[in-house]
């Protein structure tokens, strides 16, 4: 029986070395594509590794910024003028969000806000890494973070981030000299990057807040947590915890700022108070005042416009950068002058009938009968203008100057304040240089009584008060006394700087001293209103003209324009045996210095003596 296996009856050579080619090249792609896997499986796994590793990590752990409190600011003996209290944000971690128009008009309901104020947040923020958190919404009330936290999973993304911010503990108490806080800008932000800036940090823009930013901030820490994949926190892995700001212990006393901000109240105004054996500034206020609550969060544009369109000008800090005619308490300059260049004499006499002839025209007294016969005392005491036109004529304007400068006018006083104004105190080369016209004698007589182009702040005018007090000795007003570390350990001590003597001697000082007691303390003295029982106070009033206008003169001053009518100053110092504090006050459109800013000092000085407050650790005199 025949076989039914086939059977190869001739092997094909070249068929036969066609096939081993065949296998051959898919055997060599198989091991090209192996030998492929096994570099980047070994690229992944040995080179990469850690990196990869991390990365893994970090998908997995998130490490979170913890903001450092800022440091506070105390007063002189140590009561708390600004602290810190939590606020909460809302925030949104796009990375976590798989719906994110769903989630942003959700959230715009829950913060009743409309949706394009949370978009134009997003918009700020793109060009943030998408792990980086956008803030949309700053300190948010109880209700809201109760209902956010407890619909979290409807929200995915959507975070509250607990913040240290500003405690006005005493509101808007000091707010010129405080500051307020801010967003940090793109230009900051590149700025001070390399300083462990990020975006969305709050960092002071204006006054101490800023000045003393870098004290105040602290260090960051850092909190690292465990999250799941829709970014949920599942547990606390480690914390690093932050470093607090820098305290930093002003000058400043409490209960004279305090009340100095309560006798402006509904005025434009400044009020200082220094202590003139050192120079360290007790109260520095300015009214009105900012409100301090509206920046917590970033002021609206509508509070901010309100601010702005104030006449009364609240975001100026008046006590350093508003520049008034010094008006009748220059004639302290001009009496030193005179009495020092002996074109005076105590007992020299000038008639005053009312007005003064010069060159065809009439120079008025304020008085308009006339002080009758005048020395030097009384002169300073009523403030009688034709007694200093006599002696400015005699002295001339650059004397004048000369007087002026001495005693810290025209310059900045360097106090650790921004954009302090320098005043002017006019010379005969300075309106050559500026207004390419010569000296005319009339203005020597206008600059002789404070008027004219003299310009002076109330911190200047304070200063030379002081200056005037103990005997000729110009101190740089001081601010900050000491910043101490969180500890409570001090790291810089601010002493005294003394930045000058003003001309005149002991005699002349003595002389002027004696009018300027006879002015408060004295039947007839213009300054009558800031006497206060029991204490000798040595003062001078001023009443600075804004503008001329003879078609108001005939009006009650009640019935004048508010814009159009005088400013008050009174500059005062006590005890005037033993002088310890200066106190310079200016009231915007207050009419007289003695009714419109005296009362104001003499509030600060009853405060300052207030032995019942001494007692109690409010005021100690040192």
């Amino acid at each position: 029986m025949a076989s039914n296996i086939p059977r190869i009856e001739k092997i094909n050579e070249i068929e036969l070395n066609e096939l081993k080619q065949r296998i051959n090249i898919a055997t060599g792609i198989i091991l090209f594509f192996v030998l492929l896997l096994v570099v980047r499986l070994w690229f992944l796994q040995i080179l990469r590794g850690a990196d990869y590793d991390q990365l893994s990590e970090n998908n997995r752990v998130r490490v979170q910024t913890i903001v450092a409190p800022r440091g506070n600011l105390l007063d002189r003996h140590g009561n708390i003028l600004l602290a810190n209290r939590p606020y909460f944000n809302v925030t949104w971690m796009r990375e976590d969000s798989v719906n994110p128009e769903e989630v942003l008009k959700k959230t715009a309901s829950i913060l009743s806000v409309d949706i394009n104020e949370l978009l134009d947040r997003v918009r700020e923020g793109s060009d943030y890494p998408r792990y980086m958190p956008i803030r949309l919404k700053e300190d948010i009330d109880w209700k809201k973070l109760v209902y956010i936290e407890n619909h979290q999973y409807d929200l995915p993304g959507i975070r509250i981030e607990a913040l240290p911010s500003r405690d006005y503990i005493h509101e808007s108490l000091a707010s010129h000299m405080v500051g307020y806080l801010g967003s940090i800008n793109k230009k900051e932000l590149i700025d001070l990057y390399s300083k462990n800036y990020r975006a969305n940090d709050q960092i002071g823009k204006t006054g101490l807040e800023r000045i003393f930013e870098e004290e105040l901030r602290g260090e960051k820490g850092q909190r690292y947590v465990e999250i799941d994949a829709q970014g949920f926190e599942q547990k606390e892995l480690t914390i690093n915890e932050p470093l607090p700001g820098n305290d930093i212990k002003l000058t400043l006393d409490l209960s004279l700022q305090k009340i100095a901000e309560q006798a402006l109240l509904g005025k434009a105004g400044a009020v200082v108070a220094m202590n003139v054996k050192d120079g360290q500034i007790l109260a520095l206020a300015s009214s009105p005042p900012m409100d301090l609550e509206e920046f917590i969060g970033g002021i609206s544009s509508k509070a901010w416009k309100s601010m702005q369109d104030n006449p009364m000008k609240p975001f100026m800090n008046k006590a350093i950068q508003g520049q008034y005619p010094p008006a009748s308490t220059y004639k302290i300059i001009t009496a030193l002058a005179g009495l020092t260049e002996k074109i005076i004499a105590p007992d020299t006499i000038f008639y005053c009938n009312g007005s003064m002839s010069l060159h065809g025209r009439q120079y008025n007294c304020w008085k308009r009968r006339g002080h009758g016969a005048v020395n030097l005392k009384k002169a300073l005491a009523e403030s009688c203008d034709v007694y200093f036109y006599q002696t400015g004529l005699k002295l001339g304007v650059d004397k004048l100057a000369m007087y002026a400068k001495s005693m810290g006018l025209g310059s900045a006083t360097g106090i650790e304040l921004e954009h302090e104004k320098s005043g002017l105190v006019p010379t005969m080369e300075w309106k050559k240089r500026k207004r390419k016209e010569i000296w005319q004698e009339g203005e020597t007589l206008s600059t002789s009584i404070g008027q004219g182009f003299n310009l002076a702040t109330p911190l200047q005018i304070c200063q030379a008060t002081a200056t005037l007090s103990n005997g000729g000795i110009r101190y740089r007003p001081q601010l900050i006394k000491e910043i101490r570390g969180p500890g409570g350990e001090i790291i810089t001590e601010f002493k005294p700087v003394e930045t000058g003597r003003s001309l005149g001697g002991k005699a002349a000082y003595r002389l002027i001293n004696e009018g300027l007691i006879a002015a408060v303390q004295d039947k007839h003295g213009t300054g009558g209103m800031a006497k206060v029982e029991g204490l000798t106070v040595a003062g001078k009033t001023g009443t600075a003209q804004v503008v001329r206008l003879s078609k108001y003169r005939h009006l009650a001053e009640e019935d004048i324009p508010y814009k159009y009518r005088d400013h008050a100053w009174f500059t005062c110092f006590a005890p005037a045996e033993a002088p310890e504090i200066a106190v310079t006050v200016l009231v915007e459109h207050g009419l007289h210095g003695g009714s419109g800013a005296g009362p104001i000092a003499k509030l600060v000085l009853e405060t300052y003596f207030d032995k019942e407050a001494a007692i109690e650790g409010n005021h100690v005199p040192n």
